[in-house]
């Protein structure tokens, strides 16, 4: 037993060498990750990730929002293999395939209604690009050059590409691009916990001021982009009922394009099939990724409605065609994965396993909103955030410096759990197919560890 502890603690050292001669991790400070005996996966099962030490964790961030079904699927392991039977890829330009003729069809019926036709790319931040593209120029196309403002929203993140940071908000992700973005139009997503006031009122000032935006630039504006029900990378907001619904029908007055990013969103995440299906909003072009395939492989979506794809469809000579593609845009073998993993959705009954799964984890958070730092934790579905503060009372912040969520973080890793801060908000986030037992633990390893880092 010794010399296999030597082993692998031998083993762990070979790769983590490896890590710092050859890879720069994202979203990392470099410097900084090293010092953190940070975690090398070897393999994977269920909800639980195993590194190259041997030790086991709970994937409580779904190996970044994206695991369904969990690791080690069978299903969708064979779906890709009896696909690379067949074959691996071929592009669609100009030609298409079978896996994603079908997959384009499934994700017709169980988006929300109107949006008829499916556009892939490779990623969320790509789905970002494709649909704001599509907004500009579908203004263009039916003679309305003038709209060609983008409307977003303060704290958003929408991607890291150059189109979707220009429309995201969150300054420490963003700032440092000023000089490559294209500007944009920011107005206030609702934050009810940092606002003083009711979720009531908070909701009426936001709605305020995006009517007073689009009624002074809506003839500008070629298209809102949000992220429905909850804003992620904000820390996990959750928005007052009736406020999305509310966006939509002002979309509609004020004549703007309604762009729903549901990457993070979308495929049961909140306990709908889509953000949008809470509250029954058609937008006009939807992003979808990261759930798309399981967890497997990377595909994204943008679905827009036929009065979008219609501008661009005319004789060769016009010009119309939607000059945008990717090499792997539409591939066999993710699109392949994403049939099986919507296979398994209906199976499963996925959807209201993740309604039960959800109530069963704002339970299980009781406890923990009792304790002395945590101001507020925020839910919904399967997808939580908990903020961390150094006065309750006050809700007043910890500096920056401190790195609470950090440590926290962190500390979880300790105990047997992964997952990330957001600042000083945690996110919680796990596969989707978690069990309740399985939930309790890993919200007990979070308890445990915001008592060892606050309360010392």
């Amino acid at each position: 037993m010794e010399k296999e502890t030597v082993s692998k603690a031998s083993v762990y050292e070979e790769w983590l060498e490896k890590n710092r001669r050859y890879l720069w991790n994202p979203f990392t400070q470099m410097k900084d990750y090293f010092v953190h005996e940070p975690v090398i996966v070897e393999r994977g099962d269920g909800v639980t990730l195993t590194d190259v030490k041997g030790r086991t964790y709970y994937d409580g961030n779904a190996s970044v929002w994206l695991n369904v079904h969990g690791h080690n699927r069978r299903e969708l392991n064979e779906a890709i293999i009896r696909q690379l039977d067949r074959i691996a890829h071929s592009t669609l330009l100009g030609m298409a395939n079978v896996p994603a003729i079908r997959l384009a069809e499934r994700l017709v019926e169980i988006t929300p209604p109107g949006l008829n036709k499916v556009f892939y790319s490779d990623s969320g931040a790509e789905a970002v690009e494709v649909a704001i593209k599509m907004a500009f120029l579908y203004w263009k196309r039916i003679g309305r050059p003038k709209k060609r403002m983008f409307l977003s929203m303060k704290s958003a993140y929408h991607g890291d590409t150059v189109g979707a940071v220009s429309v995201g908000g969150i300054d420490r992700f963003h700032a440092a691009y000023d000089a490559l973005l294209f500007p944009t139009e920011k107005v206030g997503y609702p934050y009810p916990y940092r606002y003083p006031g009711s979720p009531e009122a908070c909701a009426q000032a936001s709605l305020e001021e995006l009517r007073q935006k689009l009624e002074e630039k809506g003839e500008q504006i070629a298209g809102l982009i949000l992220e429905p029900m909850i804003q992620g990378a904000g820390g996990m907001v959750v928005m007052p009922p009736g406020f999305l619904k509310e966006v939509e029908r002002l979309c509609r007055e004020y004549e703007v394009l309604l762009l729903a990013d549901e990457v993070a969103t979308g495929f049961g995440r909140t306990g709908e099939m889509f953000a949008c299906d809470h509250e029954q909003v058609q937008p006009d072009l939807l992003t979808a990724a990261k759930g798309i395939t399981g967890g497997y492989l990377p595909v994204a979506a943008t679905l827009a409605t036929d009065a979008i794809y219609e501008a661009f469809y005319g004789d060769y000579e016009e010009m119309k065609t939607f000059f945008h593609g990717h090499s792997y845009t539409g591939n066999q073998l993710g699109c392949a994965a994403a049939l099986a993993n919507l296979d398994l959705f209906e199976r499963d009954g996925l959807i209201q396993r993740i309604r039960e799964s959800g109530e069963a984890l704002d339970r299980a958070f009781e406890p923990l909103r009792c304790l002395e730092h945590v101001g507020e934790v925020r839910s919904l579905g399967l997808m939580a955030g908990v903020e961390l503060v150094r006065n309750r009372e006050t809700r007043e912040a910890y500096p920056a410096e401190e790195r609470v969520g950090f440590r926290v973080c962190q500390r979880a890793k300790e105990r047997g759990l992964i997952t990330r801060p957001l600042g000083d908000v945690i996110t919680f986030l796990p596969p989707l197919c978690v069990g309740k037992q399985e939930l309790s633990e890993m919200v007990q390893i979070l308890h445990s560890a915001i008592r060892d880092v606050t309360e010392k």
